[in-house]
């Protein structure tokens, strides 16, 4: 197969004697074969044959990835989110995944109790650690809540020193906030 070649799954994209599986792409009985649709793209450095894909298809959501979402409920020791977007691709919103945080990966240090941190409807951004059960973590100072609503009249907060303020009601609460909080970046 040809470089720049459009395939489609299932298609041979290479002899696996020549090249590893690349993204998208899986070998079977010594050839490499695509799993979406897309272009064929040969990386002559790492050997490696991927397909780049050309479709509306769901992104692929890996260790590592970072991830925005709005939490949907909480429990004792578990914050349950919807994911909306993965970073790098918020164009290809996420559907029907939610993913969980354990009371562990909130933060580097002790946590007492989550409703301290996060709020339901609250909008954050965490990193993938294990991608088959969906866990994420908010333990690096970049991670944790972007985006975050007062309880009481639900106003977006503003961010005074160390707490979010209501700009309506006066109302002050806390979160494990993003170092990007309130900037409108991801």
């Amino acid at each position: 197969m040809m470089e720049g070649s459009f395939v489609l799954p299932g298609d041979a994209v290479g002899s696996a004697e020549e090249f590893v599986p690349g993204d998208c792409t899986y070998a079977k009985g010594g050839m490499i074969f695509a799993t979406t649709t897309g272009l064929v793209k040969v990386d002559s450095k790492t050997r490696s044959a991927q397909v780049i894909p050309k479709t509306n298809a769901p992104v692929k959501l890996c260790l590592g990835d970072i991830v925005v979402g709005e939490v949907i409920d909480l429990k004792d020791s578990l914050v349950i989110i919807s994911l909306a977007f993965k970073k790098g691709h918020e164009d290809r919103p996420i559907s029907d995944e939610e993913a969980t945080i354990h009371i562990s990966n909130v933060r580097n240090s002790y946590v007492k109790d989550l409703r301290h941190l996060f709020s339901v409807r609250d909008i954050l951004k965490a990193k993938i650690i294990d991608e088959r059960q969906m866990r994420l973590s908010t333990g690096d100072e970049d991670l944790g809540v972007i985006k975050a609503y007062c309880n009481r009249c639900m106003t977006g907060l503003m961010r005074k020193d160390n707490k979010l303020v209501c700009p309506n009601c006066g109302n002050t609460e806390t979160r494990k906030t993003s170092s990007s909080y309130g900037l409108g970046v991801v």
